[in-house]
């Protein structure tokens, strides 16, 4: 007994002098396995920065939020420091997200994806693209987050990070200007989309197997294996096209002016990825309601996007964000609220804007006559909601809690609800709940379009086509009347418009602010525009038929925050770390 006790004693006390192997993996493991090198891939794919609902909308002139602890609507009160997650979570998540893809891209070259040699590049090829493809997407929200001017005026975008660090390797590196961060980005796109199939489809018959893999021995069930239909959530390369567009977008923007892209680049880039898509007649008829019931219906198992979408997640049934966005009578939180602000900005349905006079807006009846992408996008008082068309009051003696302010935390403080990214045949009720299909967007073609009609104005003018078979008019005009503003009249509004850069540039900015709503985009667009950050988000107090227009939250940014913070603790550990201005 006493033998048997002394060895346990003894072997706990090696155990703390000599600790265990610890089970962790390490990355040249991926030589010998497949399915590890594909993990580390994943992992990027795990940390995309996509969200399924608004998230910074709430902090700019479109909306606010009725959840006083929202983290975006302190940042539009004023509180935007280097230290709140806003400004930490893009940069941890997009930095952690490149050091997986550089380590994968570092060996997928040896890893043994197949013993057949066709099919085994194959796998390389695909998997190398879409590595790169998802590094130009990192880096383009790392520049669209941190991107900006350092105290001594130089455009800087981020540490260009193109090999995987480990404990040896010295992180304290200056950023690269943004213009070499372009360089990159547009590089990875270009390769990426040159290894990339446009789109992951199966073939019928070998004669459909692309030159470069017909010499190598494979058929076409083979190259379905690798590239067919089976894959087509992840990276391709009109995906990658698509990055680049946005990036270009971007780069070329006043915030980024000497950032080596100029405008006729950017529509050029737009235009790789609307000519895939046939041109102006492939925009897709509904693409503007592309998250209704009657759009995505209840399909659970498709493998094709709807000619809207470039790139989306998969289907999940829920009603999680009717839950967070129906008005409480419908057994919502009432989360996003609509502004005043950008309820006047939708025209008028014979398209000129509602302050002008030839507009016949009625402001006793304010909802009528107007852009149908109002009432699609935006619960006014009156309107109905949900599976048993309920009609919702929003008006300050409305029976019910939906009404303005008649509940802290649920009720509306504009006198608007959301409706966009709702489905109307979801009830979020948990005695009676009823789910359907939703899918997290991630590029559509409408902001594809948009972006190169915002370019193509700013380098050729209004109707100047550059090399392309369209101009900024003519993407503007299928906009407006795909969403039916205009049609009786000729649009005569956009006709005017097409005689000025400056006023076309103006109804392009409206045009993508109404399109792309509640879409997390406009908070960015405002900064790249060096637009204005402190118009007051305002709302409707309506009582009987009386509209009085409130203010409801000022914005307070300071000028410098057109350009957002690095992290302050990454400031303090990295002396090379240079800070944007006035952070």
């Amino acid at each position: 007994m006493a033998a048997g006790l002394l060895m346990v004693s003894t072997a706990s006390c090696d155990d703390l002098f000599d600790p265990a192997i610890e089970n962790i993996r390490d990355a040249n493991a991926m030589d010998t396995e497949a399915k590890y090198a594909d993990a580390i891939l994943g992992s990027a794919y795990i940390l995309m920065p996509y969200s399924s609902g608004p998230v910074n909308d709430v902090a700019t002139d479109d909306a606010v939020s009725n959840d006083l602890s929202n983290a975006w609507l302190t940042m539009a009160g004023g509180g935007w420091t280097s230290q709140t997650g806003v400004s930490t979570d893009n940069w941890r998540d997009r930095n952690a997200s490149i050091q997986f893809l550089n380590l994968f891209l570092e060996r997928v070259d040896n890893v043994p994806f197949s013993t057949t040699p066709g099919i085994n590049q194959m796998f390389v090829d695909r998997l190398k693209g879409e590595a790169l493809g998802l590094r130009a997407l990192n880096m383009y929200y790392l520049l669209q987050n941190y991107g900006g001017k350092g105290t001594s005026g130089e455009l800087l975008g981020v540490p260009i990070w193109q090999e995987s660090y480990d404990a040896t390797t010295d992180m304290n590196v200056a950023r690269n200007t943004f213009a070499e961060c372009m360089e990159a980005l547009l590089k990875d796109v270009n390769e990426a989309s040159q290894l990339l199939p446009t789109d992951f489809v199966d073939l019928s018959n070998n004669n459909q197997i692309p030159a470069k893999y017909a010499g190598l021995g494979v058929d076409f069930m083979d190259y379905n294996r690798v590239f067919g239909s089976t894959t087509w959530t992840r990276m391709s390369g009109r995906i990658a096209e698509a990055i680049g567009a946005q990036a270009s977008l971007l780069a070329a923007s006043p915030a980024f002016q000497g950032s080596g892209v100029e405008w006729s680049e950017a529509a050029d880039y737009a235009a790789r990825v609307i000519d895939r898509a046939g041109g102006l007649a492939g925009m897709a008829p509904d693409g503007h309601k592309w998250y209704t019931a009657e759009v995505i219906g209840n399909n659970t198992i498709s493998t094709a996007n709807h000619d809207e979408i470039i790139w989306r997640g998969g289907y999940e049934e829920n009603s999680s964000i009717e839950g967070d966005n129906f008005p409480p009578s419908l057994y919502g939180k009432g989360r996003v609220n609509p502004t005043q602000n950008l309820v006047d900005a939708f025209p008028a349905l014979n398209g000129y804007p509602i302050s002008d006079p030839r507009s016949g807006y009625d402001k006793n009846d304010p909802y009528s006559n107007r852009d149908p992408r109002l009432d699609l996008y935006i619960v006014t008082n009156g309107s109905t909601l949900g599976v048993n068309n309920a009609i919702v009051e929003t008006s300050t003696d409305a029976a019910s809690t939906d009404g303005i302010n008649k509940e802290s935390g649920r009720s509306t403080r504009t006198g608007y609800y959301l409706r966009k990214l709702l489905r109307n045949d979801v009830n979020p009720n948990s005695t009676n709940e009823v789910k359907k299909y939703h899918y997290t967007k991630r590029i559509r073609y409408t902001e594809i379009f948009l972006a190169y009609a915002e370019a193509a104005n700013e380098a050729w003018g209004p109707t100047g086509k550059g090399t392309h078979p369209y101009s900024a008019y003519d993407v503007i005009k299928a906009i407006r009347s795909r969403a039916g503003i205009g049609t009786a009249n000729g649009d005569a509004y956009l006709e005017e418009c097409k005689a000025s850069k400056e006023t076309m540039r103006t109804l392009i900015r409206n045009e993508r602010r109404l399109e792309l709503c509640f879409e997390n985009i406009r908070f960015w667009d405002l900064r790249r525009w060096q637009a204005d950050l402190k118009e007051t988000a305002r709302g409707a107090s309506i009582t009987g038929t009386s509209f009085n227009y409130i203010d409801v939250e000022p914005r307070n940014f300071a000028d410098y925050m057109i350009y957002g913070p690095l992290p302050y603790g990454d400031i303090l550990k990295f002396s090379n770390l240079e800070q944007n201005a006035g952070w």
